[in-house]
């Protein structure tokens, strides 16, 4: 991802496609309400992939939450972002 399209992240308007939107959205559920998927919400996500896409990317997904929280287990995350000056 550019780091244009991670600015959009959060915005109202953004330049995401149709898939990546979709994309988006299965790692937000996998990540904080898994139990909230159902079989309506994998009939939308087939709407743009397959059965095995939609099964590669949610392994993919679930590595990097996997890895993201041993980081936070092992408090291995850093303290602070800092953020290039701007100017």
């Amino acid at each position: 991802m550019t780091e244009a399209k991670i600015a959009e992240l959060d915005a109202d308007e953004n330049q995401f496609s149709r898939e990546e939107v979709l994309a988006l959205d299965y790692a937000e559920k996998l990540a904080h309400s898994h139990h909230s998927m159902d079989d309506a919400y994998f009939d939308r996500l087939r709407t743009v992939f397959s059965d095995e896409q939609i099964v590669e990317l949610g392994m993919l997904i679930g590595q990097f939450i996997g890895f993201g929280r041993l980081l936070a287990a092992l408090d291995l995350e850093p303290k602070t972002c800092p953020i290039p000056n701007a100017d």
